[in-house]
């Protein structure tokens, strides 16, 4: 086994001092994850402070274990400051492909907001949930029987106001955290470097090339951002930044494909 990189190591050390800080000591996550743009707690230094944060220790463990795995063999090929430089690009990428997708959908939520304020009904609450708050539309039902039955009840118009509002509110200060996009981003160079190297994967019993698993994976999160369920809380946009950042470095470095059997 070839031994860990200086870069790798040290990264590792970190992100593992953030956890332990953030879990144990202090919440770091409150100022230092990534909000929503349209949160009034969102900081530019987000886009780089996220990445050393996480949400259990399952999180931490597979993304250092990706790091741990792929990261060394292309800190060797390219060096510390290509590598570290590469971590963050992708890394950062990866925020701002998901605050830009974050911003588009919760632009959409905001103006949903405020025409139903403007028009607080038991028909447009449930147009407003069935569009935007599909995951819990089945809870409320009971709420929104009783608002369909007393549509003139100013307690549950006030009530149906306090809930989108609180539910937007909601939306845009969940923070996102992880190194994942960086992840990514290592795991697709290593696919578009090493194509043909065969990986052995836990659940899997046949090894599988380097190149389908990353296409697999990327198809799989492009996927899954797209249909974006509500009881889902993984960032696949960010996976997917993380990925497509990490293309766009490899085509303007120009690095020649190497193929490893």
């Amino acid at each position: 086994m070839l031994a860990i990189t200086p870069t790798v190591r040290n990264l590792l050390i970190l992100n593992i001092l953030f956890y332990l800080v953030d879990s144990s000591i202090m919440n770091l996550s409150e100022d230092f994850a990534l909000r929503s743009l349209l949160s009034p707690h969102f900081h530019i230094f987000q886009f780089v402070t996220y990445m050393f944060l996480h949400g259990s220790l399952g999180h931490l463990f597979s993304n250092m274990f990706g790091l741990f795995m792929f990261g060394p063999l292309l800190e060797r090929m390219w060096g510390q400051k290509r590598f570290l430089f590469f971590y963050f690009f992708t890394g950062i990428g990866a925020g701002l492909l998901f605050s830009g997708i974050d911003y588009f959908e919760n632009s959409q939520v905001h103006q949903a907001v405020e025409i139903f304020t403007q028009n607080p009904t038991p028909d447009g609450l449930a147009e407003f949930m069935s569009k935007h708050a599909k995951g819990i539309y089945e809870s409320s039902l009971d709420f929104l029987n009783k608002f369909e039955g007393n549509p003139t009840n100013t307690s549950y118009i006030q009530d149906s106001v306090n809930f989108v509002n609180a539910y937007y509110e909601r939306l845009i200060n969940t923070p996102m955290v992880g190194a994942s996009g960086a992840i990514f981003g290592i795991l697709m160079a290593f696919g578009l470097l090493f194509p043909n190297t065969e990986l052995f994967l836990l659940f899997v019993p046949f090894p599988i090339k380097a190149k389908y698993f990353v296409a697999f994976y990327g198809l799989y999160e492009l996927y899954s951002g797209i249909q974006n369920a509500q009881s889902d809380n993984v960032a696949h946009f960010a996976h997917i930044g993380g990925m497509l950042f990490a293309y766009i470095l490899l085509r303007y470095w120009g690095t020649q494909k190497t193929n490893f059997y």
